[in-house]
């Protein structure tokens, strides 16, 4: 990965529902927590994507998810191709133990994730206008959240990830707020907040799902939409850091 792939635009990152917030001070930032997943700095990676800490705590039916990056989080998106096939999506994602139909997916399907991604070539969050300009379709470059179900891949190399498709004709359980997109991908409307170095995002669970224990890790991303827009639709192309170094998701929510 080289920075060529970044458009670094404090203009873009301040923009709208992902500017900069102290709302996420109650507990501190991800790097100061006990429990915390921590990853030492590494000085070769870009600094907003080099993972210090990943860190998840809960507050009844809400949990948080937070990050602290090497650098100012969220600072850097991605340069725009002008078409979706072939488009880059940058990501800081939680991966979790819980099962799928936890938010809304079919049960058994593959690693449930958080994600807060950045896509400057297509929107899928059709049900909120992120940049409050009354247009709901031009807000892919402002972070937002998506929940995602990843399953090994071949097709995208040996060994790695892609976001579940959706193959013509199956119908699976998907949740309400489904962006409409043949993968497993959900679009759930929860506000990435940044403060320096720290990403976090509240989320918001039904009462019937237990979270004592649910097993976490942080892992900051780049995927790709196949040239084709064809399956696979969306393939993890380069992984820039994983906070445990293996993603054995040794965080637990307490």
């Amino acid at each position: 990965m080289t920075k060529t792939l970044f458009a670094l635009s404090a203009g873009i990152v301040l923009l709208g529902a992902t500017a900069f917030a102290a709302g996420n001070h109650d507990y501190g930032h991800a790097v100061t927590q006990k429990g915390a997943v921590l990853s030492d700095a590494d000085g070769t990676k870009v600094a907003s994507f080099d993972i210090l800490a990943a860190h998840a705590h809960r507050t009844g039916n809400v949990v948080t998810f937070h990050m602290t990056t090497n650098g100012m989080a969220g600072a850097d998106v991605p340069n725009p191709i002008g078409e979706v096939g072939g488009s880059t999506v940058l990501s800081y994602v939680w991966p979790t133990s819980l099962d799928p139909s936890a938010v809304g997916f079919e049960s058994g399907t593959g690693i449930l994730a958080l994600a807060a991604t950045s896509h400057p070539d297509f929107d899928d969050t059709p049900l909120y206008d992120e940049n409050n300009d009354g247009d709901p379709t031009n807000d892919g470059v402002i972070w937002h959240s998506h929940w995602v179900v990843l399953t090994p891949t071949e097709a995208c190399g040996v060994g790695a990830l892609a976001v579940r498709d959706i193959p013509e004709g199956e119908t699976p359980q998907l949740p309400a707020t489904w962006p409409g997109f043949p993968i497993f991908l959900d679009s759930p409307g929860f506000t990435p907040l940044f403060d320096g170095p720290e990403i976090a995002i509240n989320v918001g669970f039904r009462s019937d799902v237990e979270l004592a224990g649910v097993a976490y890790d942080g892992v900051t991303s780049a995927l790709r939409v196949n040239a084709n827009i064809h399956s696979p639709l969306l393939c993890v192309v380069d992984v820039f850091d994983v906070a445990s170094g293996d993603l054995s998701l040794p965080g637990r929510i307490k």
